[in-house]
């Protein structure tokens, strides 16, 4: 009798623990939902998202259209082009050959490249790796656009940018760079003796099952494609063109959410490497100042609240892509978009803090604090990276604005002294001693100390109204230099302009001839003749001044 009690017992404990656990589930899953919907729509380009703890999927969902001009719905199978996340398959590629002992982290780029201009300097594979080469990224230099379609052989492409001036001494800063990681595609061909495509086909996607992965093609058939798209003056068109050869090590992976759980869960599990070299791709690398960089082989090192990330994003003509993983909760987040108009980076680690149950905060509406306090804080705050972020107060509502900046962004009190902003991504945490203000900066990982300044606040501009015939006359084409022009078009009563390479961005009338942009600080006066005709402009920005003149129809 005393059995049947306890068993009936633990029955009704099971039951109670699983409807607990569905409910959790189901909770989740509307988070997610409520997430993902506000940003795509059913009939608007789509996005796919998997969240998986310990191997387990929690969640997969598909939104939007895969292909907007058949019509057709965005399934969870579907293939993306995933961008930089590549980068992860180079840095694991460059680790699998450390192990057989075919390469050296150290070994210097011009033993597999002897005629790469390094200019006395010592530039290694860690530099590559890291993004502390200091070579030029090809994707910012302004002739690349010249070359997209191009179909190029890798060391013919290095030719391309190698003479290039180099941004930096190797190892004295971090700054991203695309072209470090093509030379280690290039590295991986010599000491493999196969093609980099061939390489991550054979000894990656093949080993992990990863049928729904491959190296980037724009002939093949590739079942499940997601078609790409770009969005300008509101209206969606098919994704620039871009030659696969060129992203190249760097970027031309395609893949789905659900190989890239495969791909994750080989990571943890070490199966293509071992452990301790894996660990090499996550450790938190110093430059030659011993500063951090948040970043080791391939990721990116973040955190969540508290809690160690290991993410990493892409963006490629017509796709963006966002994964992170939380090593300590082993949850695994990942989510592309087949559009460039809309990025799924805050995206996943909103999701990734929903599924670790460490949400981001933002204020709720209720949450208010005295105007007299609020006013408390005022001011500008010098930190110690060098910037100045202006603290306002309009109303009952605090801005901050960093210097150099156009744009304001509200903060949201979480505590008489805590402030996030809308995304609760960026904190403040403000504080008072002696007399003496201070303020700290956070974006998750990244922390700066600000010190109060009597420094002023730029005033804010004010906008005019110009009549669409005048705006008419500004539309043309400037060339500031050689391969560099601003592109002046005109839609109703607004005025836009699209530097090469670069988004277009709305221009803003503080005069009949000069407009300011509210995405950064900068202004452009138009320049005409006795008769009114247009024929030149001139960007100011930074303190620099560029005119332009307007090229012949």
């Amino acid at each position: 009798m005393k059995n049947r009690i306890q068993i009936k017992k633990l029955q009704l404990f099971s039951l109670c623990f699983l409807l607990t656990s569905i409910v959790s589930a189901q909770s989740l899953e509307s988070k997610i939902d409520k997430v993902l919907k506000a940003q795509f729509k059913d009939n608007e380009s789509g996005v796919v998202a998997l969240v998986a703890k310990k191997g387990n999927v929690l969640y997969r969902k598909a939104y939007g259209k895969a292909n907007l001009e058949l019509d057709v719905n965005m399934k969870p199978e579907n293939v993306f082009e995933v961008g930089s996340i590549t980068k992860q398959f180079t840095a694991v590629s460059i680790l699998m050959l450390l192990e057989e002992g075919k390469l050296s982290l150290e070994d210097d780029i011009t033993k597999y490249i002897p005629d790469y201009p390094t200019k006395g300097k010592q530039i290694t594979i860690h530099h590559l790796l890291t993004h502390t080469s200091g070579i030029k990224s090809y994707t910012s230099m302004q002739k690349f656009g010249e070359v997209t379609t191009k179909d190029i052989e890798p060391l013919k492409f290095i030719d391309f940018f190698k003479n290039e001036p180099m941004d930096f001494e190797p190892g004295e800063k971090y700054l991203y760079n695309n072209s470090g990681y093509f030379i280690l595609g290039y590295i991986i061909e010599k000491v493999s003796g196969m093609s980099y495509p061939k390489f991550v086909e054979e000894r990656i996607f093949k080993k992990l099952n990863m049928n729904s992965s491959y190296y980037g093609s724009r002939t093949k058939l590739i079942k499940n494609r997601a078609k790409g798209y770009r969005m300008r003056n509101g209206e969606y068109s098919n994704a620039q063109y871009i030659s696969m050869s060129l992203p190249y090590a760097a970027g031309s992976i395609m893949s789905n959410v659900d190989d890239m759980l495969k791909w994750q869960t080989a990571i943890s599990s070490n199966v293509l490497v071992k452990k301790e070299t894996i660990n090499k791709a996550f450790t938190n690398y110093t430059l030659n100042n011993g500063r951090k960089i948040n970043y080791g082989y391939g990721w990116h090192l973040n955190e969540i609240n508290g809690l160690q990330t290991i993410e990493h994003g892409g963006a490629i003509p017509g796709y963006k892509s966002m994964g992170v993983y939380v090593p300590s909760e082993d949850v695994y987040v990942i989510v592309f978009s087949n559009c460039g108009c809309k990025s799924p980076t805050d995206l996943a680690i909103k999701i990734a803090g929903l599924a670790i149950d460490k949400p981001f905060t933002v204020a709720e509406s209720s949450f208010s604090i005295p105007k007299e306090e609020l006013n408390k804080w005022v001011g500008a705050y010098k930190f110690e990276d060098g910037a100045v972020r202006f603290i306002t107060l309009k109303g009952n509502q605090l801005y901050s604005q960093r210097e150099g900046s156009s744009s304001s962004f509200k903060m949201y009190p979480t505590s008489p002294n805590n402030f996030s902003f809308e995304d609760g991504f960026y904190t403040y945490k403000f504080s008072e001693k002696q007399g003496k203000k201070t303020a700290v900066f956070q974006n998750r990982i990244n922390k700066e100390i600000g010190v109060f300044t009597d420094k002023e606040a730029p005033k804010e501009k004010k906008e005019i109204s110009v009549a669409p015939e005048v705006l008419k006359r500004y539309e043309g084409k400037y060339e500031l230099q050689p391969g560099f022009v601003i592109t002046i078009t005109s839609k109703e009563s607004k005025l836009f302009a699209q530097a090469t390479g670069q988004p277009q961005f709305q221009l803003f009338a503080e005069a009949q001839t000069k407009f300011f942009l509210k995405v950064v600080q900068a202004s452009i006066e138009f320049h005409q003749d006795d008769k009114g005709n247009t024929h030149s402009l001139t960007l100011y920005q930074g303190g620099r001044e560029m005119k332009g003149v307007k090229q012949p129809n």
